[in-house]
């Protein structure tokens, strides 16, 4: 069998579908937006300790994340972060396969946001 020499990851060529956007892009498009829905993925304890915003927590790995996910308007920008940006990919990539087209991944999640001057 012959390799590849694809040096572009699955997970590269995932997030190269979305609209990431980097922590000063996402700070302007919540400003800019006054409707927009801000999501965070990350667990309830991950968000008792903070998050950005405004943001609702959706728990990603919850029981209700698929009845909180169907609730999410189709009308309105919508905002997704998570910690490092890998959950928020994924819950990117639902909304855009349920055909929601305004949806914002936080590139690099909190943890870049928080190392972001202008963002925080």
């Amino acid at each position: 069998m012959k390799q590849s020499n694809c040096t572009v990851s699955r997970w590269q060529m995932l997030k190269a579908q979305l609209n990431n956007l980097s922590p000063e892009e996402f700070a302007r498009m919540g400003e800019e937006h006054s409707d927009a829905v801000v999501v965070d993925v990350r667990t309830p304890e991950e968000y008792a300790g903070g998050t950005v915003l405004g943001a609702q927590n959706m728990d990603y790995l919850g029981e209700a994340f698929w009845d909180q996910f169907e609730q999410l308007p189709a009308d309105r920008p919508i905002l997704v972060l998570c910690r490092t940006g890998r959950r928020s990919a994924r819950v990117c990539t639902l909304l855009k396969n349920a055909g929601l087209t305004d949806v914002y991944n936080l590139e690099g999640g909190l943890t870049a946001w928080e190392t972001s001057p202008e963002s925080v």
